[in-house]
């Protein structure tokens, strides 16, 4: 499978690009009932984001490509099936390459509704 499934891709649940730390990527996302948040992000050409701060915490699965996760004191490369998790607080970018698939859980309200 090269992409998400056309169902998990509703226009209604399209991340705005001005809330993503990564240019061209495409975003969804899932709202639980206690506000925490899921995203499905797809990447289609490689790219780099900027820093960023969370308050809350993230878990990342990588589902297809490769993911590259920095901190200030080491990187972690994600392949499918590797997961990650980054505690609130962490200062942290990242590095994925084309057709990279990952899903993210957040602990908070990472994506703004409009």
């Amino acid at each position: 499978m090269e992409h998400f499934p056309d169902f998990m891709k509703n226009p209604k649940n399209k991340i705005d690009p001005a809330q993503q730390n990564t240019p061209d990527i495409e975003g969804y996302y899932y709202e639980g009932a206690d506000g925490s948040q899921m995203a499905f992000w797809e990447c289609h050409s490689d790219r780099t984001s900027k820093k960023h701060v969370h308050d809350f915490d993230e878990y990342t699965i990588c589902v297809r490509g490769e993911y590259v996760a920095y901190f200030e004191d080491k990187e972690v490369v994600l392949k499918p099936g590797d997961e990650l998790y980054v505690p609130k607080g962490t200062v942290q970018w990242g590095r994925c390459k084309a057709g990279t698939r990952t899903i993210s859980a957040f602990g908070g309200k990472r994506i703004s509704i409009k």
